[in-house]
């Protein structure tokens, strides 16, 4: 996608079958883990993009019935908020995730990381049968900030920081982010009604 920087707006290249031009008031790039190519795609300046860091985390769910009837939260640890349990709408318990920093976008399950697990879930749940701890999925996250680099929250930049008119920029959104998708919406759409 390349885009056209008016004083009104962006004007947006579309590809496909039938290739369109798109003039735009407002763009919201909220594209998650390539927000900053879009960015970049959209014209925002590179000095003006954060840095993107990835870490994947891996899930295992518990077979059976789960223990649990509510959420529990160890000590987080760099990158993350520890391996915690949460049990999904239709009662099954799901442990997870780690962090592990990865240089590329590669959603393989790495099941040699069950010791860790196992370890983790049995600070909080001592009780925890082995064969009951299945492979689930992974997931990755985009951070602001990498190994070691401390907690860095997500980040919204409007026109004004974008130097783009009309495009609002909404970098490192990820499990938090998600929880709070409406009221970040909701900023979002002042923020660009504001300017």
């Amino acid at each position: 996608m390349a885009a056209l920087i008016k004083a009104r707006g962006p004007e947006l290249d579309i590809g496909g079958a039938e290739p369109m031009r798109l003039a735009c008031r407002t763009v919201v790039d909220a594209a998650g883990l390539g927000a900053q190519n879009l960015a970049l795609g959209l014209g925002v300046q590179a000095d003006r993009v954060p840095a993107r860091h990835l870490a994947i985390g891996h899930y295992y769910v518990l077979s059976g019935r789960s223990p649990f009837g509510r959420l529990v939260y160890p000590v987080p640890e760099d990158g993350g908020l520890g391996v915690h349990v949460t049990v999904d709408l239709g009662g099954q318990a799901k442990f997870g995730p780690d962090v592990r920093w990865i240089e590329e976008v590669d959603y393989t399950f790495d099941d040699s990381r069950r010791e860790r697990f196992l370890t983790a879930i049995r600070s909080y749940y001592p009780g925890l049968e082995e064969a009951r701890l299945q492979p689930g999925y992974t997931g990755i996250r985009p951070k602001l900030s990498g190994p070691g680099g401390g907690f860095a929250d997500f980040r919204i930049d409007f026109p004004k920081e974008t130097g783009v008119p009309g495009l609002a920029c909404l970098y490192g959104i990820e499990s938090p982010g998600l929880t709070a998708c409406l009221a970040i919406g909701e900023y979002v759409a002042a923020g660009l009604a504001a300017r």
